[in-house]
């Protein structure tokens, strides 16, 4: 995009000509299994994510070696170990790769990318070791679009006293948003909501049974929260909630940059 702007600038290319060439490579097919929207990290600020799961090592691998022809990075979500293989099999050399399977979520740079800072805060909290694994996804997400994310795990509520450390050190970090992350009945949400003046991102996980088993507790007890501040994603949706938290921290960012200085 930048090499198009510039050529356009030195008018080596029309403004006819550059509206063609944009319209052409805003969204690329892959062998009719894959449309990749190239442009979505300019538009919105969030970067190619290719949800893995569902989708075979093979075809992954493709959808994932043709994004990098376009994108400077790119990020896998719901990866397992065989996606992961299939994938560093045929990785050029030129392009580092971050993640396992035990995170499930993996970035690949192009040799040399860095990522801006925004000056975006993001806090996370899990609430047992079992939800670290969509925390993570939340984290990897955040720190990609440029955001200095500050994390506790395993302060659930079992134990209230785990708690107030962790949110005393996130009022200290001065983070714009908290994404609180939990299984079970979900119930550091609530808890959180009715301690900070922070808004908060509630992420159920499925990681509870009997009933209310596979998260369906853990959603409805945080959409029925009574404190006020609550924005709640789907079950183990911690890309979602990454994003959206990044997008909140960016813009308070920028609106403290550009604030005027008051007495």
């Amino acid at each position: 995009m930048r090499d198009l702007l510039e050529k356009l600038a030195r008018g080596e290319v029309s403004v006819a000509e550059a509206e063609r060439l944009i319209r052409l490579t805003a969204i690329q097919e892959i062998e009719h299994l894959a449309k990749l929207d190239n442009g979505r990290e300019f538009r919105k600020g969030i970067p190619e994510i290719i949800l893995a799961d569902g989708k075979s090592p093979e075809v992954t691998r493709d959808i994932t070696l043709k994004a990098l022809t376009h994108n400077e990075r790119v990020i896998i979500s719901r990866a397992s170990a065989s996606h992961i293989t299939a994938i560093k099999k045929d990785l050029p050399p030129e392009i580092a790769i971050e993640g396992d399977a035990a995170l499930r979520t993996m970035v690949l740079r192009k040799n040399g990318y860095r990522i801006k800072p925004t000056g975006g805060i993001v806090g996370i909290l899990s609430a047992g070791t079992s939800d670290i694994p969509i925390a993570e996804e939340a984290r990897i997400i955040a720190e990609e679009m440029g955001c200095k994310v500050v994390t506790a795990y395993d302060v659930g509520v079992a134990g209230i006293h785990r708690v107030f450390e962790p949110l005393r050190m996130m009022i200290e970090k001065q983070v714009a948003i908290l994404v609180v992350v939990a299984g079970r009945e979900g119930a550091l949400v609530t808890v959180v909501a009715g301690l900070v003046d922070i808004p908060i991102i509630g992420v159920p996980t499925s990681f509870s049974w009997g009933l209310g088993e596979k998260g369906l507790s853990a959603l409805i007890s945080m959409l029925q929260a009574c404190p006020l501040g609550i924005t709640v994603v789907n079950i183990d949706s911690g890309v979602a909630a990454g994003a959206a938290a990044a997008l909140t921290a960016n813009r308070a960012a920028v609106s403290n940059k550009s604030a005027p200085a008051y007495p």
